[in-house]
């Protein structure tokens, strides 16, 4: 008599959810993607995929860089207002160091590659998952399009969870990190290169995606919940006299295309990433600030290595043995994005000179040996970390 197919509900078609999906589907699972949208939207900025996201994305046999069709190279400089730089971006060194560089995407082409790699029907839109009940050995996710069983829940449902709140009603949730974020795509322009650059209390990055567009941010300390009225007098405030060609980009935003967020991270760490047949993944799982650039990264990670570890019969053991996995990880991963935060965002003359003579000075190679944790950290679930790119000189 055949195996019944197993069943897997992921609440939330964010990259963590829609990864998880694709990896249990790869692995014979029959999976439904709910997510609360009405429908698919364009709306979003651009991501860039550390070598270790790559890693995992090869683990389950998807294609980034092919897929969506639109990944460029991405190698970040940092430099301080006036232009001086502090770092250069090494393209080649990281390559050499991790088999490939960090890639960037618009988060658009990425999701869409993902969902389209699913079987049709897998993904249903205006479905949230509000609550997930245990019935006798099963999960039951209660959807807005009805109740679905599964074998198991992926919670990947964003940095506001409320699968989360539900089931963790004494963790103290989210903490604001003092910052608050614009972001938006440029289309097609002259070129410019990947790039941070740090004042006092304020920062600004562009990030080259194909065909010439470029993704930009922008961050300053403000209060929470801080909305100026006028969006574009508002950047050029802040950041019109800075080096070039950050004015020129300004004077091109559409600011009904800007996107603003208060940045935020988990206060304290889950106590589990599991509970029962339910795991989260992503931003509702280690929600954390994005000063490494590690949040997305570690939600392929966690949908890889989740998918990984069901492989077997024992789906409790399959949750728990997830969280043993990837709990510290985040968590660290977490605590230094937060720490990181806290230097960038730097306000006082003298504390903010102290830091850039500290950056500049280091050298490149312990820049480099610093992102070793990073970018070379994904296993999955036990087997050893180690130079998958072959790079010399480790």
């Amino acid at each position: 008599m055949p195996e019944t197919q197993r069943h897997a509900v992921v609440a939330g078609a964010g990259i963590g959810g829609l990864t998880a999906a694709l990896a249990l589907h790869r692995q014979g699972w029959r999976v439904t993607v709910c997510e609360r949208a009405a429908a698919p939207t364009a709306v979003g900025a651009g991501i860039v995929l550390a070598p270790n996201a790559l890693r995992a994305f090869d683990a389950i046999g998807f294609d980034a860089t092919r897929a969506a069709g639109r990944a460029v190279p991405a190698s970040m400089g940092v430099r301080r207002p006036g232009g001086t730089r502090l770092a250069r971006a090494d393209t080649a060194a990281l390559a050499a160091r991790y088999g490939r560089p960090p890639l960037a995407v618009h988060r658009a082409d990425l999701t869409a590659a993902l969902a389209a790699a699913l079987p049709e029907g897998a993904l249903l839109y205006g479905a949230e998952v509000t609550a997930v009940e245990e019935d006798g050995g099963r999960a039951v996710a209660r959807t807005a399009a009805g109740d679905l069983d599964a074998d198991a829940v992926m919670a990947a449902d964003g940095i506001h969870s409320p699968l989360r709140r539900r089931r963790f009603p004494d963790h103290p949730g989210l903490r604001y990190s003092g910052e608050t974020a614009w972001r938006t795509v440029l289309p097609s322009g002259p070129a410019t290169e990947a790039a941070e650059t740090w004042g006092r209390g304020e920062r600004f990055g562009t990030v080259p995606l194909a065909d010439g567009r470029v993704y930009l941010y922008a961050t300053a300390v403000v209060p929470e919940g801080y909305r100026p009225a006028d969006v574009r007098a508002e950047l050029l405030r802040r950041f019109g006299t800075w080096h070039d060609p950050v004015p020129a980009l300004l004077d091109r935003i559409d600011p009904r295309a800007v996107l603003q967020h208060d940045l935020y991270d988990l206060a304290a760490p889950l106590p589990r990433l599991h509970d029962g047949r339910t795991a989260w993944i992503g931003d509702a799982a280690h929600a954390m600030t994005p000063n490494l650039g590690q949040g997305g990264c570690q939600a392929v990670e966690d949908a890889v290595v989740l998918a990984h570890l069901l492989r077997g019969p024992d789906v409790p053991a399959a949750l728990a043995a997830y969280t043993r996995a990837r709990l510290a990880r985040t968590d660290a991963i977490r605590i230094r994005a937060r720490r990181m935060g806290r230097v960038a965002a730097l306000t006082h003359p003298l504390a903010v000179a102290a830091r850039d003579l500290a950056f500049r000075a280091a050298p490149a190679s312990a820049k480099r040996r610093a992102l070793d944790d990073l970018f070379d950290g994904f296993t999955l679930a036990g087997e050893p970390a180690g130079n998958a790119g072959g790079g010399p000189g480790r």
